[in-house]
């Protein structure tokens, strides 16, 4: 039996990267992977293959830095391993 977790988050994984490639899908996956409060506090852009993500307060850029691995495992999680390699940060 597998866990419910694992379960949906299986099941979540395979309906976002069903949907086709928009600015949205990939704030959609960023603020999943990050959650509520760091998403607020940044924005995000896919080129290619890297996340430009831009944090509206220096304060944050730490915790973006110090996340980056987790994020992007859980980012390749969501919308595929190739669909993300890089995470780069600009602080606005």
């Amino acid at each position: 039996m597998q866990p419910i977790q694992q379960f949906s988050a299986r099941v979540l994984s395979e309906l976002i990267r069903r949907q086709p490639a928009s600015q949205k899908k990939t704030a959609f996956a960023w603020q999943l992977a990050v959650g509520p409060a760091l998403a607020r506090v940044t924005t995000v852009e896919l080129a290619e293959d890297v996340l430009c993500v831009r944090v509206s307060d220096a304060r944050w850029v730490v915790e973006v830095r110090r996340a980056r691995p987790l994020v992007l495992a859980r980012l390749q999680q969501l919308l595929g391993p190739d669909a993300v390699t890089r995470i780069d940060i600009d602080s606005l």
